[in-house]
């Protein structure tokens, strides 16, 4: 466990894997913390040196007063690079982390060496999706709308199997604080790259899940067809794809990063 600085804000990340190995930075989705990626570790760490974080408002990082936006976010995860003076990344991105490797990407592509967008979207939901969730959760904390992220997260399968994820991920969307939340779903609310994805030059990989409700493949398809010699891939599961598939997905992310 570490944690750095930056501005004044503490951020918590983890490393592992050998310092001379190529760096991957792992970026999480809303709702989530840096233990969400813990499926990967085993098959990559032999390959790269892993970064996980927390976002701002998630997990043990700090939770500032809003409001958040993607660039915000963006530069979070550039000063972290910063400080660990690391000078290029390989980004990977689930949903809001897929916004934020959009960010990166379009405006500093110099520090990007390929990029992974995860049951992301160039336009996730919309604004009265977004401004709803937002009252609800300011309204009755986030613990009533937990059932319903987590059906959207997992298949129903995936929930039958697998219990103990299950409870375990509920337990990290419980610790998430109603500012940090919220704060994230107006930065999400906000962002729109549509019109700016076409100038995406790095290498990049859209993993889609199949049943994903949140960022339907309709939406990875989108950012493949839009942006320059992008690779595209399905698999089997729902909005968390490195988890329920997660075998499938670190073969995919591996061939990518190695090619």
């Amino acid at each position: 466990m570490a944690f750095s600085e930056i501005e004044g804000l503490r951020i918590h990340y983890e490393i592992a894997g050998a310092s001379s190995l190529p760096v991957l930075l792992f970026s999480h989705c809303l709702g989530a913390d840096l233990s969400i990626w813990g499926p990967q570790l085993p098959d990559l760490t032999a390959e790269f040196r892993v970064v996980r974080y927390d976002t701002l408002g998630h997990g043990q990082s700090a939770v500032p007063r809003g409001p958040y936006t993607i660039e915000k976010l963006g530069r979070q995860a550039l000063a972290l690079l910063d400080t660990l003076e690391i000078e290029r990344a390989s980004f990977c991105g689930i949903s809001m982390g897929g916004l934020i490797g959009q960010w990166l990407a379009l405006h500093a592509p110099d520090r990007i060496q390929k990029l992974i967008l995860v049951d992301t979207a160039a336009r996730i939901g919309n604004l009265e999706g977004w401004n709803s969730r937002i009252e609800d959760v300011l309204k009755d904390g986030i613990i009533p709308i937990i059932p319903g992220a987590l059906q959207r997260w997992f298949t129903s399968g995936f929930h039958a199997e697998n219990p103990e994820i299950i409870t375990m991920t509920k337990a990290m969307l419980e610790a998430v604080s109603t500012e940090g939340y919220t704060n994230c779903c107006v930065a999400i609310r906000d962002a729109d790259f549509r019109g700016d994805i076409h100038s995406i030059g790095i290498p990049t990989l859209v993993i889609t899940g199949q049943h994903d409700p949140v960022t339907p493949p309709e939406d990875g398809r989108y950012l493949a067809e839009n942006i320059s010699g992008a690779k595209y891939i399905e698999l089997a599961a729902a909005h968390l794809s490195n988890v329920e598939a997660a075998s499938d997905f670190n073969s995919a992310l591996l061939a990518f990063l190695k090619h």
